[in-house]
Parts: C-alpha cells; sequence; structure tokens
C-alpha cells in the first residue's frame, strides 16, 4: 500500500511552491497565509559582522522573524490597511522566480526542501533584484502541503527598502 508521503513527489513540491509564490505576487495575502501551518516558524536570518548569518531569533537580531502564523497575519493585517511604513500607494509589484528545487529529507509527514529564488520589485519607476535560497518544512500529512517551517537566506549585501514578506 502507498501512502500520500510516498506519493509526494518533487514535481508536488514546485507546484506548492509555484503556488505560495504566485499568491504574493497576485497579493491574494490570504490565500499565502493558508499555505501556512497555525505554529509555523517564519525566520530571515541577518548576516552578522563576520559574514556569517545569526543563529538564534530569540537572542541575536533578524530581517524578519515570527514565531508563528498568527505573526504573518498580523504583518498582512497591517499592509491591508496602511498601517506600516514600509507599505503605502502605489502597491509594489512583485515576480518571484524559484529554481533548484531539492528534497533535501523526509521524516514521517514532513518533506525538507531547498530551492533558490530571486524576486523582482518594481515601486515607484524603479526595479530591485532580492535573491537567497529558501529552506521549507512542508508537513503532508493532510490533503495540501502545509509549511512547518520556513527559513529564508537573502543574499543581497545592500537592500534599498525595508525587506517584507512579499520580497522574498
Amino acid at each position: 500500500m502507498t501512502t500520500a508521503v510516498q506519493k509526494f513527489t518533487l514535481e508536488d513540491v514546485r507546484r506548492f511552491l509555484y503556488r505560495e509564490a504566485r499568491h504574493l505576487d497576485d497579493r491574494e495575502f490570504e490565500k499565502w497565509l493558508a499555505c501556512y501551518r497555525a505554529d509555523a516558524e517564519f525566520w530571515m536570518p541577518a548576516w552578522a559582522d563576520d559574514d556569517a548569518l545569526t543563529r538564534d531569533p530569540q537572542t541575536e537580531i533578524s530581517l524578519v522573524y515570527y514565531p508563528n502564523r498568527a505573526g504573518l497575519e498580523d504583518r498582512v493585517f497591517r499592509i491591508r490597511t496602511d498601517r506600516s511604513s514600509a507599505t503605502s500607494l502605489p502597491e509594489p509589484r512583485t515576480g518571484h522566480n524559484i529554481s533548484n528545487v531539492e528534497v533535501t529529507g523526509r521524516e514521517g509527514d514532513l518533506v525538507h526542501v531547498r530551492f533558490n529564488w530571486f524576486t523582482l520589485y518594481y515601486r515607484y519607476q524603479s526595479t530591485d533584484t532580492y535573491f537567497g535560497t529558501s529552506y521549507y518544512t512542508l508537513d503532508i500529512s493532510g490533503p495540501e502541503p502545509l509549511i512547518a517551517r520556513k527559513k529564508v537566506v537573502l543574499k543581497n549585501d545592500f537592500v534599498h527598502h525595508v525587506v517584507d514578506i512579499y520580497h522574498v
């Protein structure tokens, strides 16, 4: 008998990642939030002075850190209600591009994924590029995969704007 975990393929992973990215590009933030488990951690460590990533979001600086989806929900609320200094009109336009998708491990209903990405960001007649590597833990125990953990490594040396959820 084949289980759902055994049937979950690299193509299924890609399809899920493309859907999550599309929700950001289309500013469908509620659908994007639905890609996350309630206890999902979202972490973007910062680069320390020694050119190494910070290792602990509890004791070191992070570019973004939400210990669960409630933090992401609050962020979306602020974007939607213009209660953020990082968000104003005109709304930014983004194009997320994903490559080099790998399944790096499986533990029961959890699938570990690594991929490279770059995002084109347009606002105020200017286009910026953000790029990096992401590490996801996907929970595939339900009818649709859900992100249990997301670690985003932003590789830009300089960013022109406050980094937000739609950049990565």
